[in-house]
């Protein structure tokens, strides 16, 4: 059975068939997030620190760095900010080690960048995941030996030196292609997780189907562990948690092992909450004026104040229930248990201390 192991220095996550499903975990990527692209420009990793931690917090099993900064500020003082392969390498190490000083969990190193790269690599400790290679000649020349130097699994796209392909036949003979020419490399099939690239489904209508059809394929053929950008599916589209958690069992289903996604459910800011306090108090109805916001959020259905578990988490960890990924449903009956109220901790069933009442 293919199982690809990704560790860091005390823990180990492992990608297979007969495992619960990978989440990697994407937030920590200043690609498309202006305010923490500043941040990183002005050295603030806080941000990042904090990702960390609530995206492990709510499932992520691998971690995601990717190091794509722009620093547009930078580049008036110095031009050498233009240069992607100037800023990133530095950048990769200090978010790695920055990560690894907040949470133990392993990760996956993600740049286009080699230097970048092989800078994380060497900062990370552990067996991080590379993310990624792909069927160009050039990048498979950069990439591979890395991989076999540090002898680490890699992440492999499903697009070539002719770009991304909308035939799934010709998305299956690049992975194909990637495994053959790792395998001269002396890269085993089970340290390769091929992304076979999911399109939006508002654009094509047969993406899903197509993925679903690769997944199969690359599970029966060349043995080797998938995942994709899970959100990609749902691009443009309204409700996108709601294709999200449809998407990702079904997926899974097919034999996908693992996703490329955000686990965390971000929470209501202070402009909703207030937007809606306006709302119930113009509809006449009186609130206790010491209610708190996260009570208030809570009663009117808008979710937390805190970061918590996404739905696409809780589609996840039904499926794993479902396909015995998690027997006997501990992992499930954990993720549905109530915390207790304040004030309520150790306490059992009825608000008892100490638990049931012994019979006499």
């Amino acid at each position: 059975m293919t199982r690809t192991v990704v560790e860091s220095k005390t823990k180990t996550a492992l990608i297979g068939f007969d495992q619960p499903f990978c989440v990697i975990g994407e937030r920590i990527n200043p690609t498309g997030r202006k305010v923490l692209n500043e941040e990183l420009e002005r050295g603030d990793f806080s941000r990042v620190e904090a990702d960390a931690i609530a995206q492990v917090a709510a499932g992520a099993t691998v971690l995601d760095i990717n190091s794509g900064a722009v620093f547009s500020n930078k580049m008036a003082e110095d031009p050498r900010y233009a240069d992607n392969n100037f800023v990133e390498p530095e950048l990769m190490r200090q978010l790695v080690e920055r990560v690894q000083a907040v949470t133990d969990c392993p990760l996956c190193i993600d740049s286009s960048v080699p230097g970048a790269l092989e800078n994380g690599l060497a900062a990370a400790e552990g067996r991080p995941l590379l993310n990624s290679v792909t069927g160009e000649e050039e990048r498979l020349e950069l990439v591979l030996p890395l991989v076999k130097k540090y002898n680490v699994p890699v992440v492999a796209i499903s697009n070539d030196d002719t770009g991304i392909s909308e035939d799934p036949d010709v998305r299956f003979a690049v992975a194909k292609k990637i495994v053959e020419r790792a395998a001269d490399f002396g890269i085993p099939a089970h340290d390769i997780v091929v992304d076979p690239l999911v399109m939006p489904i508002g654009a094509m209508g047969t993406a899903g189907l197509q993925v679903f059809t690769l997944v199969r394929r690359l599970r029966e053929e060349l043995g080797v562990n998938t995942t994709c950008g899970a959100s990609n599916i749902s691009f443009g589209l309204p409700n996108r948690h709601g294709i999200n958690n449809a998407f990702l069992p079904m997926a899974m289903g097919a034999g996908m092992t693992s996703a490329i996604m955000n686990p965390v459910a971000l929470p209501v800011g202070p402009t909703k909450i207030a937007e809606k306090r306006a709302e119930i108090e113009a509809a006449g109805i009186v609130l206790p004026a010491d209610m708190s916001d996260e009570a208030f959020v809570q009663m009117f259905g808008m979710g937390s104040t805190k970061p918590r578990a996404g739905k696409e988490m809780e589609a996840i960890r039904a499926a794993n229930f479902l396909t015995n990924n998690d027997e006997g449903g501990g992992a499930w009956i954990k993720f549905n248990r109530v915390p207790p109220k304040a004030g309520e901790e150790g306490r059992g069933r009825g608000g008892r201390a100490g638990g049931r009442r012994r019979r006499g």
